[in-house]
C-alpha cells in the first residue's frame, strides 16, 4: 500500500530551479535510498515533504491525505530526522522522550518503554545524553521519531559522523522497523551502507529524478558485463569491443548480451578454446550512481 506519493514537485529560489517534476512513492515495508550529488535538491525534498517549506507546484500524498489541503492528517504519522537529532544534552534519554510525549495524547510509559526496547537503548536510557556515543544519540533521535507511533520515518544523513558500529546498529533498527510494515526514506551518501539494506533507491540530479527502482534494477547494466576465464585470451585480441579487456592470461570482460555471449562461446569451443568460468558481474551502487550521474560526486 502507498504510503508516500510525491508528483511533480516543483521548487524554485527566486528565478533559480531546484527541483524540478519530482515523483516517486514509497510503499509500507520499504526502505527508500535518496541519493544525489551535493546541492542535487534531497534536503530541500524533504523539507517540502515534512511541510518545513512551501511549494507550488506538485503534489505529495501521504496515507493517502494531500499535504496541502489537510496537513495535519497527513503528517500524524510521519517521524523524522532532517541533519542532526534536537537533543537536551544535560537531561537522560527518559527525560528527552517524556517532553517530546508530552507534545501527543496518550503517550504512556509503557509505550516509551517499548520504543526504548525496540531502539536498544534500555541499558542507558536513565543516563545523560551528553554521556552517549553519536551512535546511541542516533538510535535516541529515532526513538524519538518513533513516539508517534509513525508509518512513515524520514532520515536525512543519519550515518553522518557515526563509526562502523554505529552504522551497523543504525541497520539492523530500520530493518527491524521495515519488517514491522514501518515505509522508511532514508538520504545519505554511504552508498555501500544503503545497498546492504534498501529495498529501492531513487537518483536525484539537478533537481530531476534520473533514476527509480530497486536496487537490483538500478544496478544492472543495460548492456550486461560477463568475467570470461579461459584457456588463453589470444583468441580476444583482435575481437574485443569497447568497454571490454583481457584483464591477464587467462580472463577477460566482455559487454555483450546473452545471445552474442552464447555465440562467443561455441567461437571459442571452435577454435580449440577452454571455457572454465563465465560470472555475471554487477556493478555497485556507487558505480551505478557514478554511471547514471556522469561521475558526479556524491553527497
Amino acid at each position: 500500500m502507498s504510503v508516500l506519493k510525491v508528483s511533480k514537485l516543483c521548487k524554485s529560489f527566486g528565478k533559480k530551479e531546484i527541483l524540478k517534476d519530482v515523483s516517486f512513492e514509497l510503499n509500507d515495508g520499504e526502505i527508500l535510498g535518496f541519493i544525489g550529488p551535493n546541492g542535487a535538491g534531497k534536503t530541500t525534498t524533504i523539507k517540502l515533504i515534512l511541510g518545513l517549506q512551501h511549494y507550488k507546484n506538485g503534489e505529495v500524498i501521504i496515507n493517502g491525505f494531500d499535504l496541502k489541503k489537510d496537513f495535519e492528517k497527513a503528517i500524524d504519522k510521519v517521524g523524522a530526522i532532517v541533519e542532526n537529532p534536537d537533543l537536551y544534552m544535560y537531561l537522560t534519554g527518559r527525560k528527552n522522550l517524556e517532553l517530546i510525549a508530552n507534545m501527543y495524547k496518550g503517550i504512556s510509559s509503557e509505550k516509551i518503554d517499548e520504543i526504548v526496547k525496540m531502539v536498544g537503548l534500555e541499558n542507558r536510557i536513565n543516563d545523560k545524553v551528553s554521556k552517549y556515543s553519536l551512535g546511541m544519540r542516533q538510535r535516541l533521535g529515532i526513538a524519538a521519531a518513533l513516539i508517534n507511533d509513525p508509518n512513515l520515518l524520514i532520515l536525512d544523513e543519519p550515518t553522518n559522523g557515526l563509526d562502523p558500529e554505529g552504522i551497523k546498529e543504525l541497520r539492523e533498527l530500520l530493518k527491524k522497523l521495515s519488517k514491522k510494515g514501518m515505509a522508511i526514506l532514508i538520504s545519505s551518501h554511504n552508498l555501500a551502507e544503503l545497498e546492504s539494506f534498501c529495498s529501492n533507491v531513487c537518483i536525484i540530479q539537478n533537481g530531476v529524478i534520473v533514476s527509480t527502482g530497486t536496487v537490483d534494477e538500478i544496478k544492472t547494466e543495460e548492456t550486461p558485463m560477463y568475467l570470461f576465464e579461459v584457456s588463453s585470451t589470444d583468441y580476444f585480441k583482435d575481437k574485443l569491443l569497447e568497454h571490454e579487456e583481457v584483464l591477464d592470461e587467462t580472463h577477460v570482460r566482455i559487454v555483450r548480451s546473452k545471445k552474442d555471449v552464447a555465440k562467443l562461446v561455441k567461437d571459442l569451443v571452435k577454435n580449440d578454446i577452454d571455457v572454465f568460468e563465465i560470472k555475471l558481474l554487477k556493478l555497485t551502487l556507487e558505480e551505478a550512481f557514478l554511471k547514471k550521474t556522469g561521475g558526479n560526486v556524491i553527497g
